[in-house]
């Protein structure tokens, strides 16, 4: 019997979150154990909202988690101007009854970290603030995890948020460094990745079209997205940032190219705060400092991401 991917997500759940969520609770071997939850996108009442939201349209059961309403230091900056106000496109879909578990989201990963070390996969979807904080109240929470995915930074300075750094680590970039500085490896689907990864546009509007609940759902939210990629961004296809990590979590073997290298978090550029600084010429070996600690994908099977995709709205 194939074992089932254990997942914990920690989510600031805004569009691409919610279609990563439901790739993952369609997918026949994986079980996420929580959902833990971190202002982003939007503050963590809408996160909070939109995560149940998801899972009564994928009529699942998923405990999930209040995590952190802000960075480590300064405030909280969101990206309302890409996910609408609602943080799901302002999709007009009804409040949930679902309410979040008493415990907070970063006790909720220690807990279940600790009473099954080397069990889950960690994907994590917005800032990594929760993460951070894990890891600061246990430091050997980076042994006690099978795995850390991380959507998130720009491996080669092509920004979203500036002109250099990418939101997730742009909105928390001293938790970025503490969660790159702690894990033995991080693996990264950046935002240089998911850009090479845009799915065309013919293929959207037949996925967008599916006529299920949560293919109706998917249609919702994406909506305003795809009027403002194209007309504001003329996007040559349609993004999906967190769908990528979660497939890479959900089937490893779909990456086809990666490399590993020494990476850390710029904390003070005038113009680079939440860059990622990458250790491209290959000092490994010359100087303790320089030990790799991310995999950085560069090329997935796009086929078998589309197919991730199609199976996430097809109940």
């Amino acid at each position: 019997m194939t074992t089932k991917t254990k997942l914990i997500v920690d989510t600031d759940t805004g569009i691409d979150d919610a279609q990563a969520l439901m790739m993952a609770l369609a997918h026949p071997q994986a079980e996420i154990a929580a959902i833990t939850m971190v202002s982003g996108n939007v503050h963590l009442d809408l996160v909070t909202g939109n995560v149940a939201r998801v899972l009564d349209v994928c009529g699942a059961d998923v405990p999930f988690y209040r995590g952190m309403a802000g960075p480590l230091i300064g405030e909280h900056v969101d990206a309302a101007d890409i996910h609408e106000d609602d943080g799901l496109g302002n999709s007009g879909y009804p409040p949930s009854s679902r309410q979040p578990e008493e415990e907070h989201a970063v006790q909720a990963i220690l807990r279940l970290c600790n009473a099954a070390p080397q069990t889950y996969t960690l994907v994590a979807l917005g800032p990594l603030t929760n993460i951070a904080l894990a890891v600061r109240l246990d430091p050997q929470l980076p042994q006690k995890i099978k795995r850390l995915i991380v959507m998130g930074g720009t491996v080669d300075a092509r920004g979203n948020i500036t002109l250099a750094a990418e939101y997730n680590f742009y909105a928390d970039p001293e938790a970025a460094h503490i969660v790159l500085s702690s894990f033995p490896k991080t693996t990264l689907i950046s935002w240089e990745a998911t850009i090479e990864h845009a799915a065309d546009w013919d293929w959207y509007h037949q996925w967008a079209a599916t006529d299920t609940p949560r293919g109706r759902f998917n249609r919702a939210i994406s909506r305003n997205y795809v009027e403002m990629a194209k007309t504001r961004f003329r996007a040559k296809g349609y993004f999906l940032p967190d769908p990528l990590a979660m497939a890479v979590a959900l089937e490893p073997s779909l990456v086809l190219e990666a490399e590993e290298r020494w990476a850390t978090i710029e904390l003070r550029g005038e113009h680079t705060r939440g860059q990622i600084v990458v250790n491209y010429p290959d000092y490994t070996g010359r100087h303790e400092h320089y030990r790799n600690n991310v995999e950085i994908i560069r090329r997935v099977d796009m086929d078998g991401f589309l197919t991730l995709l199609e199976q996430a709205v097809a109940g």
